[in-house]
């Protein structure tokens, strides 16, 4: 980057990492610093590798744009955006400071955003950290890891779950790097939506994580791990679209957007693996952690049940509508037929008779509202629920929460839907994405939500309370964000009891093998 006349280099904010010197800019009376390397690129000789610490440099380094993202699949249109950068340098961080220097000592806020595993990149508008830094007075990170059969796909000759390392590699640089932008390594929250929860679940579940966070949040957590058969089989099938075998010397021939593209052929036919893949071919999910019995012993439930986050505070909630936005980008807004839903509810309700059991439980719904019902629970609102339980189960500290605020959005026909809550706690309602579930111009209800949830956010990364009850099996206290805030017994009462003895297994392998 060269610096022009109206922003000469000596008013800039330098920083002194560990690799070297830094310079960035201030934004809006923040201190920002993008694009700085946390490990080495992981192509060439280290393609499919685990993360390798990356070289120093000599002089000041210009970290003044973002990174170039991971190469990563085109769901939901994700392929349409425009790249932050070209190359490889794929595994930088991003940082916010409102008072950086050694000396400040503030609380860190990690996020690692979402996108089923498959797509995911730091640089969105929306990931935009300014104003929480600035007015919860926080360090905020953003990183990108590797998506996708890059980081997730099962195969001979590489390690699994490449993705969660580089998430642990970039937590050990906030570790060794955080207090020169003015943090507190021994105040790290990590924070994250959807695939980023399930992360967050994973990382709370992995001996390689422990003791670099303190403090968890989990929005909207994914149920999905995978056993190693499962998602070999699967890389299988994508190595197969490119006429390769499922190696680590047969993939590192193929450029990586390649294996995005093969994996983006395998998930739209997933219907002809239904019967060996099972759930998550009817999902068309791909990509999830991998419990490999190393990197992830167990499932986040299975750990936390144990004890292993014992230690940890912990948020963890959903949205109320989570399956809304899915149900329309489908085309089946309002379209479910009575076929559909006892379709969902045979494949996707818990035990022998799930589908009855949801059936008396909501007498009144129709198939629509069964259908979204099963689908949310499934994949993200029982999980999430079940996360606490096993944390506080244990003897842990868990506060619940759920966001029931309708989207104003395409006339508010996707009610408090999956991933209403990052422009929310981001504060960042009139760019990017999200933008379609806001509106154009953000209400003064939609702003006063959003400095609330932000609120809540920074004070229990400060602090440890978000300024709600603790969560526990007989209260069940929980925080409902919506356009009057208040705390009520957890309200998916039906859905609890349905789902009170199901134990979030590892999905298995249900077929032959190819």
């Amino acid at each position: 980057m060269t610096v022009g006349p109206s922003e000469p280099s000596e008013s800039r904010p330098e920083v002194r990492a560990a690799a070297g010197a830094l310079r960035g800019r201030w934004e809006a009376g923040v201190a920002v610093f993008r694009g700085i390397p946390f490990a080495e690129p992981p192509v060439g000789a280290l393609r499919f590798a685990a993360p390798r610490a990356g070289a120093g440099w000599d002089g000041v380094r210009e970290a003044g744009s973002f990174g170039p993202p991971p190469p990563q699949g085109g769901g939901f249109g994700v392929d349409a955006l425009a790249p932050d950068a070209a190359g490889d340098g794929w595994l930088t961080v991003n940082v916010w400071s409102a008072e950086p220097g050694a000396g400040a000592g503030l609380p860190v806020m990690v996020w690692i955003q979402g996108g089923g595993y498959t797509f995911g990149r730091s640089g969105l508008p929306e990931y935009d950290g300014g104003r929480l830094a600035r007015d919860g007075v926080v360090v905020v990170v953003t990183f990108n890891y590797r998506t996708g059969l890059e980081g997730f796909g099962q195969f001979e000759g590489a390690p699994a779950n490449r993705g969660l390392l580089d998430q642990v590699a970039a937590l050990e640089w906030v570790r060794d790097n955080i207090r020169a932008f003015g943090g507190d390594p021994d105040r790290v929250t990590i924070f994250g939506e959807s695939a980023g929860a399930g992360s967050v679940a994973a990382l709370l579940a992995m001996p390689r994580a422990a003791g670099l966070f303190a403090r968890a949040v989990a929005q909207s957590v994914p149920g999905t791990f995978f056993s190693p058969e499962l998602a070999a089989d699967i890389a299988t099938s994508c190595a197969a679209e490119l006429g390769l075998r499922p190696t680590v010397a047969d993939l590192s021939t193929a450029a990586p957007d390649r294996l995005s593209t093969a994996g983006d052929a395998v998930g739209a036919k997933t219907a002809q693996w239904e019967q060996r893949w099972g759930q998550p071919a009817h999902r068309s999910i791909l990509y999830s952690p991998v419990v490999d019995g190393d990197v992830l012993p167990v499932t986040p439930w299975q750990a936390l049940a144990a004890g292993a986050g014992r230690d940890i505070d912990l948020i963890v909630g959903h949205t109320r509508d989570e399956q809304r936005l899915f149900t329309a980008l489908g085309g089946l807004l309002g379209q479910v037929t009575p076929e559909q839903a006892t379709a969902a509810l045979t494949i996707f309700a818990p035990g022998p008779d799930g589908a009855r059991r949801y059936r008396d439980g909501f007498p009144a719904a129709g198939p629509d509202e069964l259908y979204e019902l099963v689908h949310s629970d499934w994949l993200f609102r029982m999980p999430s629920l079940h996360l606490a339980q096993a944390q506080t189960g244990a003897g842990g500290r868990a506060h619940v929460y759920e966001l029931a605020w309708s989207a104003p959005g395409l006339g508010g026909a996707l009610g408090a839907c999956h991933g209403l809550d990052v422009p929310l706690v981001f504060g960042n309602l009139d760019r990017g994405q999200p933008a379609m579930l806001i509106g154009e111009s953000p209400s003064p209800e939609a702003e006063a939500l959003s400095a609330h949830m932000r609120a809540a956010w920074t004070a229990f990364a400060a602090h440890g309370d978000p300024g709600w009850p603790l969560y526990d099996a007989e209260r069940r206290l929980t925080q409902l964000f919506d356009t009057q805030p208040a705390v009520k017994a957890y309200p998916e009462e039906a859905s609890r009891l349905i789902w009170q003895d199901y134990a979030f297994p590892v999905l298995p392998l249900i077929g032959h093998q190819h």
